[in-house]
């Protein structure tokens, strides 16, 4: 099956991005969603497009991770949160990865559909995107999407839901996490055993309007916090008009932003986006040829900084032949 001609290139939407043009967002997605004939070629020449080097230095959007379980409010809390960024004049893309449908192979829940915002509002993008063999995780498709539409947007959300091992997956690609936690459901419980603490930047307990329950998960989380000797902030928010602790959660992302070394924190994504691609086109013997997960992260420790996914993934396939 040969690539549409009619589609623009993975060139074009890369210069389109760079550009600012927010109205190539719907064709990035489909760009990097196409695993036909060419589509991973495309996306390839998309991301060199949109990488540092092109854009002379890290795209300036605050990605920003939101995982939590099913239930736990994300998407009316995304609703608002949405707001608030738009009432700041900021533009805001949602990726929304939501497990995969075996009957169609797209995305289950649809959580396009439950977050409000304006449709006629052309600085807001929401997609629900499929997550295909992992379960909440991140498909190389989302990895790619987000890295792409930071170079326009001034916020990229990736929004999962929160189980198995999607925490760590969306922490890999963003340079924000905030955890949702629902009060009163066991969810503080089970976050504690999960043994995840280290994975959020912020930690968000929705549903403050019910009152104490969401007042004692907020002091238990930042009890545990404290015990761990770590300095996450613990936001309490209600999505019920009228909203509350959205400003604060809005302030606390963007504190966290400020106080991390983003081009470290970017240049790691870059190099475990292209381990995860490497490991979906080559499997467990790929990574055997590498001498394991740990030992490629090491090598790739010590690759140009400024090289982008595919080079990379090409670094990883020209090294695994090496040492087969």
């Amino acid at each position: 099956m040969t690539p549409d001609r009619s589609a623009p290139s993975g060139a074009e939407l890369g210069e389109r991005l760079r550009a600012g043009d927010l109205r190539a967002a719907p064709a990035v997605l489909n760009l990097v969603e196409n695993r036909r004939q060419g589509g991973p070629q495309e996306t390839a020449a998309l991301l060199r497009e949109v990488s540092p080097a092109a854009l002379g230095g890290e795209a300036p959007a605050h990605v920003v991770g939101v995982t939590g379980p099913p239930g736990a409010g994300k998407s009316s809390l995304l609703s608002e949160l949405v707001r608030h960024w738009r009432g700041e004049g900021r533009s805001v893309a949602v990726l929304a990865v939501d497990p995969t449908s075996k009957r169609s192979g797209g995305a289950l829940l649809g959580d396009r559909a439950r977050i409000a915002f304006d449709p006629a509002d052309r600085d807001v993008f929401i997609r629900s995107t499929a997550a295909g063999d992992r379960l909440g995780g991140l498909a190389a498709s989302t990895r790619a999407a987000a890295q792409a539409l930071a170079a326009a947007f001034d916020v990229v959300v990736i929004e999962t839901v929160g189980v198995g091992q999607s925490e760590t997956d969306v922490a890999d690609v963003a340079d924000t996490v905030a955890v949702i936690v629902q009060p009163g459901s066991g969810d503080v419980l089970q976050f504690l055993k999960a043994g995840i603490m280290e994975v959020p930047d912020v930690l968000v307990v929705t549903k403050a309007d019910m009152g104490a329950v969401a007042l004692s998960a907020r002091r238990d989380l930042a009890a545990a916090l404290r015990a761990l000797g770590a300095d996450t902030d613990v936001v309490a928010v209600s999505s019920v008009a009228p909203p509350s602790g959205i400003d604060e959660l809005a302030a606390a992302l963007d504190a966290h932003r400020r106080e991390i070394d983003l081009g470290a924190r970017r240049r790691r994504a870059r190099r475990r986006h292209a381990l995860a691609d490497f490991t979906a086109e080559h499997g467990e013997r790929g990574l055997r040829a590498l001498g394991g997960r740990r030992a490629a992260e090491e090598w790739l420790e010590g690759q140009d900084a400024g090289l982008d996914v595919p080079a990379i993934t090409r670094a990883l396939e020209a090294r695994s032949l090496e040492d087969a």
